[in-house]
């Protein structure tokens, strides 16, 4: 980078056209929504068959492709502003020295150096290369200047002509480093001339975020980070303080931080989740592709005494040590994450309202909250809790059931407005006999739970309070109740089912007004009496000692009936065991979306 290219350099070339990129982002992202949310929600509602299933389709692969436009212009808008803010800072160093060298009358040179007015050869203070020190010991034009300066100058100029020559080094070094950092990032944002998004495109868009934002961090540094284990009140603030520029450039380099902050409005952190969806499907997707496939022969049978016994074969053994944790863990999440994909694909189907991704990450057990309506503006809000053995790869199940929630609450007050929120927030015990029993995995995710509900006050838009049901199934309900324990619950209603217990031993523990803890115990369900001995509570009243579960009388709880009711068409089944509450048709989920409209008076109670 030389003087004459970083002195009439425009920036503002560069700023435009990341307005102009930062814009095809913005439009990307708005066709997409447009396609999946009313053209193919409205085909859903009026449509049916083959022609219905071909067209859908190409409509997901362009959806597909405005998503890809979106990620990707987003990225392309960032780093030319963080080129032209790092350049805009070395050029003004540079005018600054120009400006300070033509006040005192000193000539600055095509080549950089500096001549002061009596201008004799030894008076000449020549421009180290590529940013080295006039004052370096190394540098060879630096020796020739030290040379000159041993020799005897009365003029009082040649340290000032000195400082500005080392000015112009400087910011001609920075430039050229500012410049050599980001040619290759903008050149890597470059896609595939064709119409296919594949896994490796998606995967090389999250290689270019990282890219991105590791050259970034001089245009981000003024931003900030969102405050540490903030508030939902104080993440909004400091959200609704970025100016609209910045929160597009930290969407696009932190989607995944973006994408958790409760408090935010719900539409901003499913946008940047959709982004960590989609870049960790097609990562995970790489990943087991290159993972050689399980031993077609993964049984034996081998005879020990008198009964042959079945084994795994040493072939599948061996592949198993190698691989067998980490293809599960991947399987596992790619079966979640193409659930996820599922309900996405479901908006308008009887009427269904788009869903929000509001929580997703692939780590560990994994996370993810998914509702169905927009929590911001609807009224009636119902956040689900799952219990045991819930993670991403089973979390197909749990959203059905709040999918057919929202629309029982539809039958039950037509065109009311209803989100129904599946939060697997926690990491929910794995197993019945082995996790289960243990109380930890409630209190430590009680915290996160409490923060949920407390980020749908902040973030919401509608007209009026919300009214607010929390709703747990099995150990969900015993996370519900040590969130009640231990805090706040910000709810109006509680709906407890198959409960094995909730840490308290009285309803009018659960932080909610009396009357407004409901709860059903179906006919089978066995989790109940042997959870209480693990999860009971005990009443002070009673002596202690006692474990309480919410189906036992004296803990309070209005119950529900779960058994079959009506005549003709207006019959419900009944539910059975511990998977049954939100089967449709059964009494037990007409009764639970009843509580959630607020229709307290036609909730029936057990026979």
């Amino acid at each position: 980078m030389d003087l004459t290219t970083l002195k009439k350099l425009k920036l503002s070339d560069f700023e435009e056209a990341a307005d102009g990129y930062r814009a095809t982002s913005d439009m990307a992202g708005a066709a997409k929504d447009h396609i999946d949310n009313v053209v193919a929600a409205g085909m859903r509602k009026s449509l049916q068959g083959h022609a219905l299933d071909a067209a859908l389709g190409e409509l997901k692969n362009l959806s597909v492709n405005f998503h890809y436009a979106q990620i990707e212009c987003g990225l392309i808008s960032t780093a030319l502003n963080g080129f032209a803010h790092d350049m805009a800072a070395a050029r003004r160093k540079l005018l600054t020295a120009l400006d300070d060298a033509e006040a005192l009358k000193f000539t600055v040179n095509a080549d950089g150096s500096v001549t002061f007015p009596d201008a004799q050869p030894r008076h000449a203070v020549e421009l180290p290369p590529q940013g080295g020190t006039v004052g370096g010991a190394t540098d060879p034009t630096a020796r020739a200047v030290g040379r000159q300066a041993a020799t005897f100058d009365p003029n009082p100029h040649h340290a000032e002509a000195l400082g500005i020559a080392d000015r112009i080094a400087t910011a001609l070094g920075e430039a050229t480093e500012a410049d050599a950092k980001w040619e290759p990032k903008i050149r890597a944002l470059k896609a595939d001339d064709d119409l296919t998004v594949s896994h490796q495109d998606l995967k090389d868009a999250q290689s270019d975020m990282v890219g991105v934002r590791e050259a970034d961090k001089g245009y981000l540094e003024p931003i900030g980070d969102p405050p540490e284990n903030g508030s939902p009140q104080e993440n909004s603030d400091w959200w609704s303080g970025l100016s609209p520029e910045e929160r597009e450039a930290y969407l696009s380099l932190h989607p995944d931080v973006v994408g958790r902050l409760n408090g935010l409005l719900s539409e901003v952190r499913d946008e940047a989740n959709r982004i960590v969806l989609d870049e960790k499907q097609a990562e995970y997707q790489l990943r087991i592709d290159a993972i050689p496939k399980p031993p077609a022969n993964e049984w034996t049978w081998i005879t020990a005494g008198m009964y042959p016994s079945k084994v795994h074969t040493d072939e599948w053994m061996e592949w198993d040590r190698k691989y067998g944790d980490e293809y599960r863990h991947l399987q596992s999440s790619l079966k979640g994450m193409d659930a996820i994909r599922t309900r996405f694909d479901q908006t308008g189907e009887g009427g269904l309202p788009e869903a929000y991704l509001i929580g997703f990450s692939a780590e560990g057990n994994g996370r993810a909250v998914v509702a169905t309506g927009n929590p911001d503006a609807a009224h009636h809000q119902a956040v689900y809790v799952p219990g045991t053995t819930s993670n991403l790869g089973e979390i197909g199940h749990d959203i059905d059931r709040m999918t057919e929630l929202w629309r029982q609450t539809q039958q039950a007050t037509p065109g009311a407005s209803v989100s129904t929120v599946t939060w697997l927030g926690y990491d929910a015990p794995q197993d019945v006999v082995r996790d289960a029993p243990f109380e930890h995995y409630a209190y430590d995710g009680a915290p996160a739970y409490r923060q949920f509900l407390n980020a749908l006050d902040v973030s919401h838009s509608g007209s009026g309070d919300p009214h607010r049901t929390a709703i747990g199934h099995s150990y969900g309900t015993t996370l519900i109740g040590a969130a009640a324990q231990t805090g706040a619950l910000n709810a109006d209603d509680v709906i407890l089912a198959g409960s094995p217990g909730v840490k308290v031993g009285s309803a009018d523990e659960m932080d909610v007004p009396k009357g407004h803890v409901w709860n059903e115990e179906a006919d089978g369900d066995v989790v109940p009496d042997i959870g209480r001995w693990g999860h009971g509570g005990s009443q002070w009243k009673l002596g202690g000692g006692v474990f309480l579960i919410p189906s036992d009388e004296v803990f309070g709880a209005s119950q529900m009936n779960t058994h079959a009711e009506g005549d003709g068409p207006t019959t419900t089944k009944g539910a059975e065991g511990h998977s049954e509450y939100w089967g449709r048709g059964t009494t037990a989920l007409k009764n639970q979306a009843l509580v959630v409209v607020g229709e307290y008076g036609d909730v029936t109670t057990p026979r």
